[in-house]
């Protein structure tokens, strides 16, 4: 399952997403993992949230995106949820980009749950994302 959460930048998305996290860790009994650009969400994330930094593997763009995203999937089938926050900042804001890679990665994401910010006007979304929101 994927879901969206969308809203202009200082919406609190994030916030959002960290409370998800939060409220979802104790009912998990397999992985979550949070992925983000920048390591801002340290102090916010508990310990036992796999945090990823896509900048230390200088991911950019959709196809760079989906190849991580699948290897992180590969890598543990113990894995029940990932956060990602700021997609658009790893898309370089292509939201053309970020349609596409919403397709791409739906089979990995059938055993699932797959949370994404997006900063942005709802307006923005393609109409195709707005069933996620």
């Amino acid at each position: 399952m994927i879901k969206l959460i969308v809203g202009n930048k200082g919406t609190g998305k994030t916030k959002v997403m960290v409370d998800m996290i939060n409220a979802n860790l104790p009912e998990v009994k397999g992985n979550i993992v949070c992925i983000e650009k920048g390591m801002q969400l340290t102090h916010n994330i508990p310990t036992s949230v796999r945090l990823i930094d896509v900048d230390e593997y200088k991911i950019k763009g959709c196809k760079r995106f989906y190849g991580f995203f699948a290897g992180v999937c590969a890598s543990n089938y113990d894995i029940e949820q990932i956060y990602v926050d700021g997609i658009l900042k790893v898309l370089e804001h292509d939201m053309e980009d970020f349609a596409e890679l919403v397709e791409k990665i739906k089979p990995l994401t059938e055993d699932k749950v797959v949370v994404f910010t997006v900063s942005c006007d709802m307006e923005e979304l393609p109409e195709e994302l707005k069933a996620y929101v």
